[in-house]
């Protein structure tokens, strides 16, 4: 990954007031399928299915936390960045101001699976109907086309 462009996306997060960094990775498999992890039902958005996603310590760069989160969330160890598909800014449960980034990427395999902070995970078809946000479905939709 281009390290001017984490540099620039961090910068402009911090021009426009955003507080909290969040990164999310889009693995897909050769079906055309993309992961999704289901929260929990106690936790914040509890039930919402979502990409593997975590937030950004301070002073981490967007890659290193991406290659940490995917690592945490599914046992997944990350091989490549592939390309930056746009960010949504969204409140936290803190309230703070915050952005998410997401990033294609690629992994040395994508099973086994170890989830640790959700409920269940499935392969969703990246082209079919989502159970997830809309600001995903918009961001899965610039970022993808047949």
């Amino acid at each position: 990954m281009d390290d001017q462009l984490i540099d620039k996306l961090t910068a402009q997060a911090a021009e426009d007031g955003i507080i909290q960094l969040v990164v999310g990775a889009v693995i897909t498999d050769t079906e055309d399928r993309v992961l999704l992890l289901k929260r929990p039902a106690d936790d914040f958005m509890g039930g919402l299915w979502e990409l593997p996603s975590g937030k950004v310590d301070p002073g981490e760069r967007l890659d290193t936390a991406l290659t940490r989160e995917v690592k945490e969330e599914t046992g997944l160890n990350l091989t490549e960045i592939t390309t930056y598909l746009g960010h949504f800014d969204y409140t936290s449960g803190s309230g703070k101001p915050t952005r998410q980034f997401n990033f294609a990427i690629t992994t040395t395999a994508i099973e086994p699976l170890s989830l640790t902070e959700h409920d269940q995970h499935q392969w969703a078809n990246i082209f079919g109907i989502l159970p997830v946000s809309d600001a995903v479905k918009r961001m899965l939709g610039r970022g993808y086309s047949r």
